[in-house]
């Protein structure tokens, strides 16, 4: 062959190749979504207005990582804090905050809740007290006043605290002081305040010069519990949504744990007017090591145990079983 021919018969073959290269790109445009998914909507309720309890949520959503794992969250504050999970259970909020012990007794109810994930591990309330008032165990509550902000539980809860220190329920004074707790306890007006949260009130106490010191109830004969979870509705819960949910706070709480003052500085930018304090600073330190590292795992015992506890005492009339309204999310 001439050298002419092989020059033609090599330009040829390249052109071959360059149309069978251009013909597989432009099938391979044609196989792949122009659009992306388009992100599930949720409403999420919180319990009360946005506070450092909340981090993981605020973080999640300041960080984009709801958006990174397919979700649009709207957060919502409620008028009434007793109204979340019944907005929930009556498909008017896809998500909602509440406490596990409340969830126990909507469940025993009949409202159509589950538990999704946990916000906070631990319990945060307390029976507290000031420091150098004579009251340095459960036995000292004889004859104690104490403040309480809503009526319910208190003698199953308290009543059990006391009974460790040997002092019974009808020894004490419970006057309910609505939500003025500390500045109760402050004014000298209850010797003792029950819903005083070991990140909160502590705080507020210390920065108006008072020193505060607390009984932890699971330390005193009241099972531990998860002191904020968030439910769904029993009937209608989207499974794939809410692992995205876990998902995302699990980012977030992580980011939380690795960084916590560069997360507070977004935290606090999410509503700075309100949140940019000196209280809010000292709880988002105290509140870190609550927060769930993993919020879809769950011990099904545990919520067994309190449900056991509340039946006991006779806040539900009937013990509904975890394994009943406490799904497995991964």
């Amino acid at each position: 062959m001439k050298k002419t021919g092989m020059r033609h018969a090599a330009i040829a073959a390249v052109s071959l190749m360059l149309s069978l290269t251009a013909s597989q790109a432009a099938f391979a445009d044609t196989s792949v979504p122009t659009t992306k998914p388009t992100p599930k909507s949720l409403t999420l309720m919180l319990d009360w207005f946005v506070n450092p309890n909340h981090g993981p949520i605020v973080i999640a959503q300041e960080k984009g990582y709801f958006k990174a794992n397919g979700l649009d969250i709207t957060i919502q504050e409620p008028a009434d804090p007793s109204m979340p999970p019944k907005l929930v259970a009556a498909n008017k909020a896809d998500l909602a905050i509440t406490y596990q012990p409340n969830l126990t007794i909507d469940v025993a109810a009949g409202l159509p809740l589950v538990r999704a994930g946990t916000l906070i591990a631990t319990p945060l309330n307390t029976l507290m007290v000031l420091e150098g008032k004579g009251i340095n165990s459960m036995a000292d509550f004889k004859g104690k006043t104490i403040g309480i902000a809503i009526a319910g539980n208190e003698e199953a809860t308290i009543g059990s605290m006391l009974q460790s220190g040997g002092v019974n329920f009808d020894d004490v004074k419970i006057i309910n002081v609505g939500w003025a707790l500390s500045s109760s306890l402050a004014s000298g007006k209850v010797d003792a305040i029950w819903g005083g949260l070991r990140n909160f009130e502590t705080n507020q106490l210390a920065l108006e010069g008072y020193k505060a010191k607390a009984f932890f109830p699971e330390e005193h004969g009241v099972p531990a519990y998860d002191e904020l979870v968030f439910v769904a509705n029993a009937n209608t819960y989207d499974k794939a949504a809410i692992n995205a949910f876990n998902h995302a706070l699990e980012q977030a709480t992580t980011y939380i744990v690795n960084h916590p003052q560069a997360a507070w500085k977004t935290f606090v930018a999410y509503a700075p007017d309100t949140l940019d304090n000196e209280l809010n600073h000292r709880a988002w330190n105290d509140t870190l090591t609550r927060f769930a590292l993993r919020p879809a795992a769950v011990d099904l015992q545990r919520y067994d145990d309190y449900a056991a506890f509340m039946k006991s005492h006779n806040i539900i009339s009937t013990q509904p079983k975890a394994q009943d309204y406490v799904p497995v999310f991964q």
